[in-house]
């Protein structure tokens, strides 16, 4: 059995690894991220770490993690900016307002698939003319949905927050913990 992260983010590496979990192999999966038509947001992303976890290639007894986490505002998808200019537009919008940050969690061995979604409220507060362009210069907002990262510099953006912190970072620990262990991966072992 091995286990495998199907993604890319050195942010779940980081998080898998306060659960004292190593992924044997990483394998960011190629599928079409693109909302349908009139998809809202936390379907659009339950739906998306679902496919990623079917695209990574794995033997049967192998684990693969896969998830997918979405910025909504109301009904609107925040996704990853495609540029600077997109990733401002993002955050004027986000700016003095609440919103969501959903992370769905899928879990697959052999056939069978556990999932979980996460949806936690954000407020950012209202961001200044001088605030935003000095967090586009940084660059943390590329491959960001939303255009941001809470965990990075625009941390200082968030007063406020109700849910899962490592769920707005894009791994919520506690139910990715229980969707592992269902799937039969041993967590916190002793060292020996």
């Amino acid at each position: 059995m091995a286990f495998i992260l199907g993604s890319g983010s050195p942010r779940r590496l980081d998080l898998l690894a306060q659960l004292g979990v190593t992924p044997d192999a990483v394998r960011p999966p190629e599928i079409d991220e693109d909302p349908q038509k009139g998809e809202l947001p936390r379907p659009y992303c339950a739906r998306i770490a679902r496919e990623k976890a079917h695209a990574v290639t794995a033997d049967p007894d192998d684990i693969v993690l896969c998830a997918d986490t979405t910025v909504a505002l109301g009904r609107r998808i925040l996704g990853k900016p495609a540029d600077a200019a997109e990733a401002a537009q993002f955050l004027y919008v986000l700016s003095g307002r609440r919103h969501r940050v959903i992370t769905a969690i899928a879990v697959r061995r052999g056939d069978r698939l556990w999932q979980k979604d996460v949806v936690s409220s954000v407020k950012m507060k209202r961001l200044s003319y001088l605030e935003v362009n000095a967090y586009l210069a940084t660059g943390d907002w590329r491959g960001k949905a939303g255009g941001y990262a809470i965990q990075g510099p625009a941390g200082a953006f968030i007063p406020w927050i109700e849910g899962s912190f490592t769920g707005i970072v894009g791994l919520p620990l506690a139910e990715t913990a229980g969707l592992l262990q269902a799937a039969g991966l041993p967590l916190y072992r002793a060292a020996a």
